[in-house]
């Protein structure tokens, strides 16, 4: 028997055996268990690495609702759940988030903040011709030129105003293209 006092050996085998793994979103993934198989474990030793993956594999992992207090700093700056110690007081400290120890970090806490900083980038130059264009309109408007300003030139000259119109297509056109800037490639100046 295995409760007797100094037996080590087992006799037989184990009763009663999995013949499948456990599977936590076997019924379809919720919000809960989206969230924290996405969730990144950094700033933590080898063990509670594993505690905390364990934990979110058999479904035991419950996020935090609201922050929980440093015990370092004392602010209340521990947002991850099962961790006691913040962030920043971890990295300057060099020690474990969820036990304090002075462990060998796996996944420093830095790599996850570069890993979404290079991601971020890659979109904005994906984004690119859409930024530069934006960023360009917000420069000019930043002149001194504004369409008030030119709007006393050419009223005594209106017929000059429907050659413009006529030289260069329908009005439609003219219209839909931007009514805030006005095309000045084509621009008569008196001298």
């Amino acid at each position: 028997m295995s409760s007797q006092k100094g037996n080590v050996s087992r006799s037989r085998q184990q009763k009663h055996q999995n013949t499948f793994a456990y599977r936590n979103d076997k019924y379809g993934a919720t919000v809960q268990v989206k969230k924290a198989k996405s969730k990144i474990h950094d700033g933590l030793c080898q063990r509670c690495k594993e505690v905390l993956e364990w934990r979110v594999k058999y479904n035991k992992y419950k996020t935090l609702t609201q922050p929980k207090k440093c015990v370092k700093c004392f602010q209340k700056s521990v947002k991850d759940a099962y961790h006691i110690i913040c962030k920043p007081c971890a990295l300057q400290l060099d020690v474990c988030c969820k036990c304090g120890k002075k462990e060998d970090i796996v996944i420093p806490v830095n790599s996850h903040l570069d890993k979404t900083e290079n991601e971020e980038d890659e979109e904005q130059k994906k984004k690119g011709c859409r930024r530069g264009k934006k960023d360009a309109d917000d420069m000019d408007s930043d002149d001194d030129y504004d369409v008030d300003d030119c709007s006393d030139f050419g009223d005594d000259d209106e017929d000059d105003v429907e050659d413009f119109h006529s030289d260069s297509g329908p009005k439609k056109t003219q219209k839909n293209k931007s009514a805030a800037l006005p095309d000045v490639s084509q621009v008569n100046i008196k001298a």
